[in-house]
């Protein structure tokens, strides 16, 4: 159960409540090149008001992270919002310090980078290429491949049975072999007509995290957020812990969202809350 905490000024950090939130201050401390900073946008930098067109980052978040991005290893928003809405909601784009800063946008379907200012889609899910790499010969041992053609859709695979003396035989036969072959690359199988396609899961704050924690090599993270959708995120953090990479959870308190806030490290209080815990870290790296 996570319990408010308040910076006493802004060059002391609060203490997180429980043990793993600890750990996960200290390796951000002992670790700051290897750490990831994740930041929910609506809530957790820019207050919640009734038109989301309307919200903005608060006052002092882009000077904050500009501020701390330079002494670690990135600084990444995760938001359902597209990139280029959170860069101008955020006032980030052209802030000097901020080039370790990213917007992992549309959960992580599109991503911005500060340093150069564009918009780019990630790569392929790995897991797609190394089940293309093992669809040939996976096709070659089930009879049931014979007459199955592969179509190449760059982030997906698709296997179809169409051309197969027994177009639906080949279809159900498949079946199997394919999700097992999906599960292990962790992607999923969708169904189609003589059709089966294997593609990444759904994209959601979790799977965006786990995808740059684990590019970047980060040996410690933090992510800040205020909703349910913010849960993948912690979920991801949790695993990252039982792989070894500590974490610390904040949530960007309200008493709307309980659940988050049973299982933060760390309550601050919205977004002024986050902003301060931020400086002083910044601060802490110094």
């Amino acid at each position: 159960m996570g319990s408010h905490q308040h910076a006493a000024d802004d060059d002391s950090l609060p203490t997180p409540a429980t043990q793993a939130g600890r750990d996960g201050l200290r390796a951000i401390l002992e670790r700051p090149g290897k750490t990831v900073v994740a930041l929910d946008f609506d809530g957790t930098l820019s207050p919640i008001v009734p038109d989301p067109e309307q919200a903005r980052a608060h006052p002092e978040a882009a000077a904050v992270l500009a501020a701390l991005a330079p002494k670690i290893a990135s600084v990444a928003v995760i938001t359902g919002r597209p990139p280029a809405v959170a860069v101008r909601l955020g006032g980030f784009d052209g802030i000097p310090g901020l080039d370790h800063l990213v917007i992992l946008g549309h959960y992580g379907a599109e991503r911005w980078d500060a340093a150069t200012g564009e918009i780019t889609a990630p790569p392929p899910h790995p897991g797609v290429a190394r089940a293309r790499a093992e669809l040939p010969g996976l096709l070659d041992r089930t009879g049931a491949g014979q007459g199955a053609w592969v179509e190449e859709k760059g982030r997906a695979l698709a296997v179809h049975t169409r051309r197969a003396a027994d177009p639906q035989a080949a279809f159900e036969a498949l079946r199997e072999p394919l999700t097992d072959l999906a599960t292990r690359n962790g992607l999923i199988v969708e169904p189609g007509r003589l059709v089966l396609e294997l593609r990444p899961p759904g994209m959601d704050k979790g799977v965006a995290l786990l995808d740059h924690v684990r590019e970047l090599g980060a040996e410690a993270v933090l992510y800040a957020g205020d909703d349910l959708g913010d849960l993948p995120a912690y979920t991801a953090v949790d695993k990252l812990r039982s792989d070894g990479v500590p974490g610390l959870l904040v949530c960007s308190g309200s008493e709307e969202v309980t659940e988050l806030a049973e299982r933060a490290d760390l309550i601050v209080d919205g977004p002024e809350g986050v902003v301060r815990l931020l400086r002083a870290l910044a601060g802490q790296l110094d």
